[in-house]
Formats: structure tokens, C-alpha cells, sequence
């Protein structure tokens, strides 16, 4: 029979060996190679619960169903010993307690000139019938954060093609411009102007959340078989599951990343931002967040410059990447949430309007409201005298063209104002440009100052014809 003391002693020894075996155990878990598994708990809409597993959040799992079905899951958050996992495609076949597998690779997309003419999903997936791809490389989707002060600055222009933009909103070679318009006005055709006329090494396109039907014309009637060979289209329809969506514009600004770091000038078209930030509602939402602006939970406004300021410059040696972001400005209003967050975070915006459009120009691009931030670097002096007076007159104009439409306005009472009903066909003219047609940064600079020149009022061309409108193949798309 043990006296107190000898039981005490036992129980302490076997205490002891429990726990030295418990810290055996889980060193063992965390070696390398070793998986826990864990089970399915809940699905609730979007958002699945897993038990029994340790992953971290970015991380990926697999999940197994019924007749050997798997879908691939991505670890949003935790809550307590439950992972939230946001799945990569549907989960028809997933059943209660099914297994979770965590999985050791990360997230991860090839790169490499083989992905040039291709059509890839967000998984990296190829989707054009041209069979698996061939690349050596890959990238993370999630790169590391370049210092600020070892970015190259912007210091070369970008010839885009489209002389409104050319001429009065020059874009800086490796800058970032949101183009903001309301559904229809004409966004994504703008862009797919840029992509033909735009001269850059490598074009990577990201069609994210937009009409599937989009994807086949934008390859073929946009790009062509020529604008393709040197592209890379990335596409994840409206009709993928939110975090595919995400995956999108990460895995086209991954690849982007990588064309850059390799000395080339790429083109980074994303169509659109907004529909990225939808997503990351969704998400955030299932997962619990609370809600702030118009719905949108803070996740929304944090993942938006994470992905931007990827975009631009590189360090010294490396290329640049150039993008262009679609924002769309829901029922026309420019002070929507999203708007108003990219307006602050991108190097300038274009600002598209509805009116402008039902008037027959096109681009219906508003020059009051379009700034670039990076064309007071990259222009001369000149240059943005000329573009300043322009605007100067178009701005005076449209102020007071109340006054002309209710017959207030008396020639000869405003000097100023003369000069300016004076010019605005010629204007009106030179901002249209029809989609088929490409006009240079320097015929730009040439046609604007040509403009600018019909102001002299000792312009003997002025006082004959004061009525007159740039040639006829300077006025398609009017």
C-alpha cells in the first residue's frame, strides 16, 4: 500500500511522461511533411468551416467530397480552433464532415514567355484549346512590397494612340490611370483602343468579372492574332465564385510583375477594379466582417492599394508596368466609394461621361475632370502650355453654354467667350476619334498646337472662316 507521499510522486512521474510524449507529438506535427487533417463542420453560403486542422490564412486546403470529388479552398480567417475557407469553383458533391487537407504549396502561378498568346483563368489554367502550358518559372500571387525609394521615377511618356489622352492627359511610362465611367458609357472599348495602339513590349490583360461573352470578342476582335502574340489574358467571368475572381487580378499583376522584372515595358489593362472590390465583399462579408461604406467592409479599402501599388516602376534595372484600371462609377455618380478610394490611390483618372457619349463623341472623355499626375514630368513646357489653354477654353465654354442655349449670348460682349464658340467645332473635332484609328503622341502635340494656332485673332484663316474644322480624316468617330 503507497503512503501519500509515494502516490503523489507517481502521479507527478506520470504527468511528466504525458507531457514530455505530448511535446514529442505535436514537434512531430510541425516537421515537415507531416499534415493534419481536419474535418468539414458547417457550409453556410460562401463560407465553409473546418475543424481538427491548423492552416494559415492564404493557405490552401483540399476538401474531399462524395465518388472522389475535390475542391480546392483558400483559407480566409479563423475564429477560436475554425478555419474559414472560401472555396476556388463549386461545391456540389462536398458532404458533412468531409475531409480538409491542408496543402504545403502556396499560391503560386507559372510565368514565362511561353504564356505569350495564351488565355488563362485565375488557377493559371490555360481556357484556349492550346494545351498545357510550358513554363519553367513561377511567381507568387502575393509579391513582396517594393521600397519606395528604390522605384525608378517616371520620367518617359507613353504614346496610348488616343489624342485626347496623347495630347491633354500625357501618360507617364510606368504611371497607373483609372478610367471612370458609369455602365455603358464606354470603358472597356476605350481600353480596348489603348490595347491596340499602346506601344509596349508585353500587354497582360485582366477581364475580372465581366460578361463571358466579353472574353472571346476581346481576343479577337480587340487584340487580334497580332496584339495576342505578345499578350497574356487572364479572364475570370461574373460567373466564378468570388475568390477566383481576386485571383484574377493577383495572378495578372503576378505575371505583369515578372515581365517587369525581366527589363520589358508591359501593359497591365485590368477591366475592372470595381468588380475586383465587389468581390472582396463578398468574401468579407461571408466571413463576418462588419460592413462600412455603402456595404463595403475596411478588407475592401486595404486590399485595393495592396494591389495597385504593385503596379508602376521598378528598381533600377528592372522594366515598368503601365496599367490601366476600369472603375465603375455606379449610377453615375462620381463619389461613389469605390471611385472615390481609387481616385486617391492611382497617379491620375479619366473621367468618361454619359453626356459627352449621348452627344455622338467619342471618346466621351470629360476634360475638366481628367487628371494626370505624371504629365507635368514627362511633357515639355510647351506642351503643357498648349494643353493648359486648351482647356482653359473648353472649361469656359461649357460654363457658359447656358447663356447660348437660352439666346442670352451677344457676340462681341465677351472676347473670350467669342474665341471660344469660335473654336469649339474644331474642339469638338479634334477630341473625337473613332476606334479604328490611331494617332501618335507627336501627331497629337502637332494637331493640338494646329488647333491652338486658329485662336490668333491675326490669323487671316480665323477672320475668312471662323467656322473651320480640322480635315475629314481628323473627325471620325463625330
Amino acid at each position: 500500500m503507497l503512503n501519500k507521499a509515494e502516490m503523489l510522486e507517481l502521479v507527478n512521474n506520470r504527468s511528466t511522461r504525458w507531457s514530455d510524449h505530448l511535446g514529442r507529438f505535436r514537434a512531430r506535427v510541425r516537421e515537415p511533411g507531416v499534415i493534419v487533417e481536419g474535418k468539414l463542420a458547417r457550409a453556410a453560403g460562401l463560407t465553409l468551416e473546418a475543424v481538427g486542422c491548423e492552416a494559415a490564412v492564404g493557405s490552401r486546403c483540399m476538401i474531399e467530397g462524395s465518388d472522389g470529388i475535390q475542391v480546392e479552398a483558400e483559407v480566409v480567417g479563423f475564429a477560436d480552433k475554425r478555419l474559414f475557407l472560401m472555396p476556388t469553383s463549386k461545391l456540389n458533391g462536398i458532404m458533412p464532415n468531409a475531409r480538409v487537407i491542408p496543402m504545403r504549396i502556396g499560391s503560386r502561378v507559372l510565368a514565362g514567355e511561353a504564356l505569350l498568346g495564351r488565355v488563362i483563368d485565375g488557377a493559371g489554367n490555360p481556357l484556349d484549346g492550346r494545351g498545357p502550358l510550358h513554363c519553367e518559372d513561377q511567381v507568387r500571387l502575393e509579391a513582396e512590397i517594393i521600397n519606395p525609394l528604390a522605384r525608378q521615377p517616371i520620367f518617359e511618356p507613353l504614346d496610348v494612340g488616343v489624342r485626347a489622352i496623347n495630347s491633354l492627359l500625357t501618360v507617364g511610362r510606368g504611371q497607373r490611370i483609372g478610367l471612370f465611367a458609369g455602365s455603358g458609357v464606354g470603358k472597356s472599348s476605350l481600353l480596348a483602343m489603348m490595347t491596340r495602339f499602346t506601344k509596349a513590349d508585353v500587354t497582360v490583360v485582366g477581364l475580372i468579372g465581366e460578361r463571358g461573352r466579353e472574353v472571346k470578342e476581346f481576343v479577337e476582335d480587340n487584340l487580334g492574332a497580332e496584339g495576342l502574340s505578345r499578350s497574356v489574358v487572364v479572364t475570370t467571368p461574373a460567373d466564378c465564385t468570388p475568390l477566383m475572381r481576386i485571383h484574377g487580378a493577383w495572378v495578372a499583376t503576378s505575371i505583369a510583375e515578372y515581365f517587369r522584372d525581366q527589363g520589358k515595358s508591359v501593359l497591365l489593362l485590368m477591366d475592372s477594379l470595381t468588380r475586383f472590390a465587389q468581390a472582396q465583399r463578398e468574401i468579407g462579408l461571408a466571413i463576418g466582417e462588419p460592413p462600412a461604406t455603402k456595404g463595403y467592409p475596411p478588407s475592401v479599402f486595404a486590399k485595393l492599394p495592396q494591389l495597385v501599388e504593385r503596379a508602376g516602376t521598378g528598381i533600377s534595372g528592372n522594366g515598368s508596368i503601365t496599367a490601366f484600371y476600369t472603375v465603375l462609377a455606379e449610377g453615375d455618380h462620381e463619389n461613389d466609394p469605390i471611385v472615390d478610394a481609387a481616385r486617391a490611390i492611382l497617379d491620375g483618372h479619366i473621367m468618361l461621361s454619359r453626356s459627352i457619349a449621348e452627344s455622338g463623341i467619342y471618346p466621351p472623355i470629360d476634360v475638366e475632370s481628367s487628371v494626370s499626375r505624371s504629365m507635368i514630368r514627362v511633357t515639355s513646357s510647351q506642351h503643357q502650355k498648349s494643353a493648359q489653354r486648351l482647356r482653359e477654353i473648353y472649361s469656359y465654354y461649357v460654363r457658359h453654354r447656358d447663356l447660348m442655349t437660352v439666346g442670352a449670348y451677344q457676340p462681341g460682349a465677351d472676347t473670350k467667350l467669342d474665341r471660344a464658340v469660335r473654336l469649339w467645332p474644331d474642339i469638338q473635332a479634334f477630341l473625337a476619334q473613332s476606334m479604328g484609328e490611331s494617332v501618335s503622341l507627336e501627331q497629337s502635340i502637332t494637331q493640338l498646337d494646329d488647333l491652338l494656332s486658329r485662336d490668333d485673332p491675326s490669323s487671316s484663316a480665323n477672320m475668312e472662316n471662323p467656322g473651320q474644322v480640322l480635315p475629314e480624316n481628323q473627325q471620325q468617330g463625330t
